[in-house]
């Protein structure tokens, strides 16, 4: 199985440069990392371009289809070569240490494994305080109030199989990392074989601009968490998705 690992970025710099060294040294399955830019004028080219001497799986693409995440991972998907995609961010370190209990759920059968922040294991650290408080509570009442599997299906942390992807359809906004959260809503109705893994999360440790901005995210996460509740009261008779967890092996 080959890993494909994209990297949306926008400006990201020093936070790039530590996130692919680290991927270096730590993933040892045979893989590529597609770092996806929106704008050719973005300073994490420069970055890319240096590290890409040393590491030959390393390459960079320009997002052509629009502004935004959601633009990105499509852009990243049509290039990426591998047999399973991990959509990740170039900020966050933690996650690095769950890939490859992600890649074991897929090897066990899983089709879209999910990260998670809020159950056994996991934890989150940093970021924006009020944009925490609305996803521990926007989480907890999604999981509850939707039947939804996951415990935490706004992280941006996911990897699923690459034929996998066309059944999400997605059609969210390119409003920060919403996308993640319809990804989850719809792997769950699609009847994929889900997983989950804890993660320590630490939202930019090493600095840079986030993209949070409160009323814009407020407005996309509120649509598709209506949304997923309604697919899920419509579905509410049929059988309920079961997902898998895998606790990483430094938990146990």
């Amino acid at each position: 199985m080959k890993l494909s690992i994209l990297l949306p970025v926008r400006n990201e710099g020093i936070n790039l440069k530590i996130m692919l060294k680290i991927l270096r040294a730590v993933v040892d399955e045979p893989h590529e990392v597609i770092v996806v830019v929106d704008s050719l004028d973005d300073t994490s080219i420069p970055v890319a371009k240096k590290v890409a001497e040393e590491y030959p799986e390393l390459r960079w693409i320009h997002n052509t289809l629009g502004r935004g995440v959601v633009n990105a991972i499509r852009a990243g998907v049509d290039a990426a070569t591998g047999d399973c995609i991990l959509i990740f961010a170039a900020d966050e370190v933690g996650p690095v240490l769950a890939i490859e209990d992600m890649l074991q759920l897929i090897r066990e059968g899983c089709d879209f494994v999910s990260c998670t922040r809020y159950a056994y294991g996991g934890r989150r650290l940093g970021g924006s305080v009020i944009g925490g408080i609305l996803s521990r509570i926007a989480n907890k009442l999604f999981h509850s109030l939707s039947g939804s599997p996951f415990s935490d299906a706004t992280t941006g942390i996911k990897m699923f199989r690459k034929d996998s992807f066309s059944k999400l359809d997605l059609r969210c906004k390119p409003i920060g990392w919403a996308v993640a959260f319809e990804m989850a809503i719809k792997a769950q109705h699609a009847g994929l074989v889900l997983g989950e893994v804890p993660i320590v999360s630490i939202d930019r440790l090493y600095g840079g601009e986030s993209s949070f901005r409160l009323g814009p995210w407020v407005r996309e996460y509120l649509k598709w968490f209506l949304w997923g509740m309604m697919e899920s009261l419509q579905n509410k008779s049929g059988k309920q998705a079961t997902v898998r967890v895998k606790i990483p092996s430094f938990y146990r």
